[in-house]
């Protein structure tokens, strides 16, 4: 599973003109499903985000965690985070999960990260969404699932 977290201002995402999900200050992240994934990927992901020290404390450092500054996360599906580009000009996306699969691991990633407490608010998925953001930083990390088990 691959995460682009972004850490944000705000965000918002739109389905043909209409907001779907909207927060403040927090994270927003792209969740790329790949066909080996399973809950465990999701368990590792959502315990990582929800307590990455990417807020700034009283000291101007980042010391502080999603969970210990009640910000929000917006999570949007990008199956194209599995785009395969090493061959031809054209992405190959061979490696990501099939839809009813990754739709089951999205939704159970969200469901984890409400259960950490956070507010957490949603892009659609399988949709043509506008993604509006305004970096805070800008802070922006990648997590690959794959690269520790």
């Amino acid at each position: 599973m691959r995460a682009i977290v972004q850490r944000v201002k705000e965000s918002r995402v739109e389905v043909n003109s209409v907001t779907v999900g909207a927060i403040g200050p927090g994270l927003l992240i792209f969740l790329g499903v790949g066909e080996a994934d399973s809950e465990k990927d999701c368990t590792y992901l959502a315990g990582k985000i929800s307590n990455l020290r990417i807020f700034s404390d009283k000291n101007d450092l980042m010391n502080l965690s999603l969970l210990e500054t009640h910000k929000s996360a917006l999570v949007v599906s990008q199956f194209t985070l599995w785009g395969d580009c090493r061959k031809g000009r054209r992405p190959s996306f061979f490696q990501a999960a099939r839809p009813e699969k990754a739709r089951f691991l999205y939704e159970y990633f969200i469901d984890l990260l409400r259960k950490n407490g956070l507010f957490v608010a949603t892009g659609s998925f399988q949709e043509m969404m506008d993604v509006y953001l305004i970096n805070d930083g800008p802070v922006t990390l990648i997590l690959d699932s794959s690269k520790i088990f």
